[in-house]
């Protein structure tokens, strides 16, 4: 069947919006071969135009110089037939040809330089500038490692004007910038590139490319914060299209380089037909490399029989993608090597794959997470004995780390325990129950395999003669044995046995020191065994009492000990106790001072790694008791003990409650918010080392996100909101959460102008928000989408949204917000298709009643003058709403249509003067609002004739107001009411 024109026409218009790919390459070979049955000449051109340029935007290159030498023939035969457009884009495409074949290592070297020159021939006898050419020709340059020729044709480049054939100023900024980056001037590059990366110049792919051209130059200089946020934005953005594969292997890339090989993984399994789109051969070679690099990394790293994505249908390990990729782009390279007659490519590429790391890890706020090598974990070596450093030297290291009380001790105990297995020590009795005590101590034993441990050690004490320690170690598994599994039970079976140890030691810890630390600590095991009572009865009045008695206790007992750092180290403890008390009680004053004195004792015994928890605690209390900077202190003080100690989900809590201080006074340009952007990124990292980043590494990115988008930084915010909200979940992380992500992501995407988007995740959000009691937010989320979906265009569910956020909003009494989702339903009603002018102007009207309605049960004047405004404003766009709903105007000469123009802008001109009636008696607060009415009434009049009082409105706004906008409008109808 025969198709016409105009329809083959909107074909190749549809077909240029569809993504890129071998999708839209097929249907324009479908839309051709129908032009070409049609026999339209001028059809034909268009046609082969959008063959090539679907072919150059896609991974098929390669097709694109067989519709171009058709075209190419065509001019030289009948230029008559191209028109001015027609004949620019043969000229524009003359730079995709000549330089592009580079790129293709079948076509000879000496057939790229026939083309460029033809291409500078044909660029000087039509008048072009030779930028384009220069351009093209350092493209060539660089491509064969010619250096002195390529620095020429950037001169070159750079002193031709610009003309309609030079490339957009994006991607010119580009290719010079990559050019400076490829010299090692990175600085100028990143400066080079700056315009596109502030949004000054933009194309259809950048700043794109730019974004991932610049992530190795910002690693090589340090500037590590930049390069995150150019992965997570530059990566969103090339993610749906097909033609930037060299932008993608730039993102593996630099995933590969960051420690962030899991991430790497995952983009490879996003596009696996990259490894098979050969119409490209030049980024081909780019993903090839940098997957050897990638999946070398991993084999380094003792993943190499970790499953990964690759080519085909075939199941891959890193090990094999590794030898695939490095062979088939060596292979590669080398067709380029031969055809260009020198090694510069398989040079480049080498030297590319074998690129060492840049940085051991730079988090990127996403959930993170190692790879996982199907071996065996390979335990730590540990030196056997040697004359210069015996292995029993260990013991020695771990008693003296255990004294000090070091966190550290029982890695060092951890350390004596590999020699003893690897039989290069044997330990006494006494170090075999040190070991023990310390091995029952470790919070990734099971609660059976401490109290076994423990049991063993204080068999082991009492053996070496060491009853005091033996009894210690008793009370340890007495406080372990209740503390992960509570009961009343376990808790008064444990008590029982340390208040036996404490009187068995007590009579021998006046004259003895080393019984006054253990006495000590056996009080400090009661009083942990009491909290954990507290924590089981949710603060119960009884337990709080016990507590606090075994607390006092506990301090009158040491008080004469206290200089004794091993006993300051529990009075520290217990004092952090006190603390809790008081701020139980709403205490927060106590509290404040009590988690101080803690503090204080801990810093004192030289014991600072103990006195994180009590720093925390002080920061909430400061924070309680209003005082945000005293607050932010403490955190900070808690983060910096625990940097060297502290277990990773620790490390995790600790950043992200510096983030809640430093965000506390909601200034998103103050810089402590760029700061609580790197704690939270160290939050979301710590968990996922933690292995919490299902749980509390969710939340973290989710707040990540947030402060993202706070700070301007949407598309950023974007990446991180939308890979948080499937890992977040009403159960754990509480619905509000769920919802606040959705609305944050709602305004990313309106940030980022994509509103379908936005309206989707809003209305996810308001159907969570549906089931809760107060229905604010839903109302609220209902109407962002309604704007949402008006602004998509997407009339019939912005009606439906609008309707519902109406409904809520009367339920929740709430005037102003009804009327104005009314009024913005009103001309939904305009719309095509929509219910029509009549409708619209009932529901205006029904708006301004909503407030004529509200007026009487308003009692304060404030309440009375905001109604006011809200019915004066519903007259307003009542009469630009006649005026918009009008078919004519009151000049036109179809004296029908212009009778029923004037009827119309006469009602409307009486709305307005409604309007300005009541915006004046509101007085100087409504000033502009008024003057925007009398504007509006002003055009009108001068569309009825009254060129006079047209002239008096705009004069006085004139009169009364600086502002541009105002003005500006005003002196448009002075001019258009005095006929100039």
């Amino acid at each position: 069947m025969t198709i016409d024109a105009p329809s083959l026409r909107q074909a190749l218009r549809d077909n240029y919006d569809e993504p890129e790919g071998q999708a839209r390459n097929a249907r324009a070979e479908r839309i051709f071969a129908d032009i070409e049955q049609s026999g339209d000449i001028d059809l034909l051109i268009d046609g082969l135009h959008h063959l090539m340029m679907v072919y150059n935007y896609s991974s098929e290159a390669d097709k694109m110089f067989v519709p171009f030498a058709r075209l190419l023939r065509l001019w030289e035969e009948r230029p008559e037939d191209f028109d001015g457009q027609q004949t620019h884009s043969l000229f524009w495409m003359f730079k995709w040809v000549s330089s592009g074949m580079i790129n293709q290592p079948h076509i000879p070297l000496d057939s790229i330089e026939k083309w460029q020159a033809e291409m500078d021939r044909r660029y000087r006898f039509a008048g072009h500038s030779e930028r384009a050419v220069r351009q093209g020709e350092l493209r060539i340059a660089r491509h064969l490692g010619d250096r002195v020729r390529a620095e020429r044709a950037y001169a070159g480049w750079l002193a031709a004007d610009r003309d309609e054939k030079s490339d957009c100023r994006a991607c010119e900024l580009h290719t010079q910038g990559a050019w400076l980056s490829h010299i090692g001037q990175d600085e100028a590059a990143l400066e080079n590139w700056r315009p596109v990366l502030e949004g000054e110049f933009t194309c259809a792919h950048e700043p794109h490319a730019v974004l991932a051209e610049s992530l190795i130059p910002l690693l090589r200089l340090g500037r590590t914060d930049e390069a995150r946020a150019h992965h997570l934005r530059g990566f969103r953005l090339v993610r749906p299209m097909e033609s930037m594969r060299n932008a993608v292997a730039e993102h593996v890339e630099f995933c590969a380089l960051t420690g962030n090989e899991a991430r790497g993984l995952e983009i490879l399994a996003e596009r696996p037909a990259y490894f098979t789109q050969t119409g490209e051969p030049d980024s081909l070679l780019s993903y090839l490399a940098v997957t050897a690099l990638l999946t070398e990394r991993l084999v380094l790293l003792g993943h190499g029989e970790q499953s990964v994505p690759g080519p085909g249908d075939r199941t891959w390990t890193a090990a094999e993608l590794a030898r695939y990729a490095r062979d088939e782009a060596l292979q590669l390279a080398t067709r380029f090597d031969k055809r260009n007659n020198n090694t510069h490519i398989s040079d480049g590429v080498r030297q590319r794959m074998d690129r060492a790391p840049l940085l051991e890890r730079l988090p990127l706020g996403l959930r993170e997470s190692r790879p996982v090598s199907a071996a065996p974990a390979v335990p730590v070596a540990v030196a056997p004995p040697s004359d210069s450093a015996p292995a029993v030297s260990l013991v020695t290291r771990a008693r003296e780390l255990a004294a000090a009380q070091r966190p550290d001790a029982l890695a060092a105990w951890q350390a004596v325990a590999a020699a003893v297995a690897e039989g290069h020590i044997e330990l006494d009795g006494l170090a075999q129950a040190e070991l023990h005590d310390f091995l029952g101590r470790e919070r990734r034993q099971t609660t059976a395999q401490s109290l076994a441990y423990l049991g063993l050690a204080a068999q082991q004490y009492e053996t070496a003669d060491e009853p005091g320690l033996a009894l210690v170690a008793r009370a340890r598994a007495a406080h372990i044995s209740c503390r992960d599994e509570p009961s009343d039970e376990r808790i008064d079976k444990a008590l029982d046995e340390v208040t036996t140890a404490f009187g068995t030691i007590s009579a021998r810890s006046s004259k003895d020191e080393a019984a006054a630390h253990q006495a000590s600590q056996i009080l400090l095991y009661r009083s942990r065994i009491l909290n954990v009572r507290l924590n089981l009865t949710q603060g119960s009045e009884s337990a709080i009492a016990a507590l606090e008695k075994s607390v006092r206790e506990h301090l009158a007992f040491t008080e004469p000990h206290a200089a004794v750092p091993r006993v300051g180290v529990t009075i520290g403890e217990v004092l952090g106790y006190l603390g809790d008390i008081a701020a139980l009680r709403s205490g927060a004053a106590e509290a404040a001072e009590l988690y101080t004195r803690a503090a204080q004792v801990y810093e004192a015994t030289g014991c600072p790694w103990y006195a994180v928890e009590v720093y925390s605690q002080l920061a909430r209390a400061r924070k309680a008791l209003g005082d945000s900077e005293r607050a932010e202190t403490a955190a900070r003080t808690a983060l910096e003990h625990a940097r060297e100690y502290a277990h990773s989900g620790g490390q995790a809590r600790l950043h992200l409650q510096l983030v809640d201080y430093l965000t506390d006074a909601g200034d998103p340009d103050s810089a402590k918010f760029e700061e609580a952007i790197e704690h939270a990124l160290q939050a979301a990292h710590w968990a996922d080392e933690a292995g919490e980043a299902a749980g509390f590494g969710a939340y973290a990115r989710h707040r990540l996100g947030g402060l993202l988008l706070r700070l301007g930084r949407a598309d950023e915010g974007a990446v991180i909101l939308e890979a948080v909200l499937p890992e977040l979940s009403a159960d754990e992380h509480g619905d509000g959460t769920v919802v606040q992500t959705l609305w944050w992501l709602g305004d990313c995407m309106t940030v980022l102008n994509d509103p379908r988007a936005a309206a989707e995740h809003w209305l996810k959000a308001a159907d969570i928000a549906r089931e809760w009691p107060e229905q604010r937010d839903h109302a609220m989320l209902a109407n962002l989408a309604g704007e949402a979906l008006y602004r998509a265009g997407l009339n019939n569910e912005a009606e439906r949204a609008y309707r519902r956020a109406g409904e809520l909003w009367r339920e929740l009494g709430d005037v102003h917000a009804l009327t104005r989702s009314m009024r913005v339903r009103a001309w939904l009603a305009l719309r095509e298709g929509q219910a029509g002018p009549t409708a619209a102007g009932d529901l205006m009207l029904s708006a301004a009643a909503e407030c004529e309605t509200a007026l009487p049960g308003l009692t304060s004047t404030e309440d009375r003058e905001r109604m006011c405004a809200e019915q004066a404003e519903t007259y307003r766009q009542m009469g630009e709403l006649l005026v918009n709903a009008a078919e004519g105007e009151p000049g036109d000469k179809d004296e029908a249509r212009a009778k029923a123009a004037r009827a119309a802008y006469e009602e409307a001109l009486s709305y307005a003067k409604q309007a300005i009636e009541v915006f004046a008696s509101l007085g100087e607060p409504c000033a502009e609002d008024r003057a925007k009415a009398e504007l509006l009434a002003g055009w009108l009049e001068a569309d009825l004739r009254n060129a006079a009082g047209a002239r008096v409105r705009a004069q006085g706004v004139l009169d009364a107001f600086s502002t541009e906008e105002l003005r500006g409008e005003a002196e448009a109808l002075l001019r258009y009411a005095t006929g100039a």
